[in-house]
């Protein structure tokens, strides 16, 4: 269940509301004026969502490894990326 409430209210409500996600399976939306900005979840949500990533990652890296063209040497790489 997601639950929407104003950054403000939750800091009034802070304590019921991590107890309602760590031991009610809840969530929150948190909004500004009306807007979602962030939310609250459950760390077993977390993870989940944190495996989701990753099998996507590795997807993308496997369909980029199988496109054609020559690989970036391995220097350019660190370069690029400023390692």
């Amino acid at each position: 269940m997601v639950n929407k409430i104003s950054a403000a209210d939750a800091r009034k409500k802070f304590a019921n509301i991590i107890n309602r996600v760590a031991y009610g399976n809840e969530s929150f939306v948190l909004t500004r004026r009306g807007e979602p900005v962030a939310a609250i979840v459950s760390m077993q949500e977390l993870k989940m969502l944190q495996e989701l990533e990753d099998k996507f990652d590795v997807e993308d890296a496997w369909a980029a490894k199988n496109q054609p063209g020559e690989p970036i040497p391995w220097e350019d790489l660190k370069k690029e990326l400023d390692v």
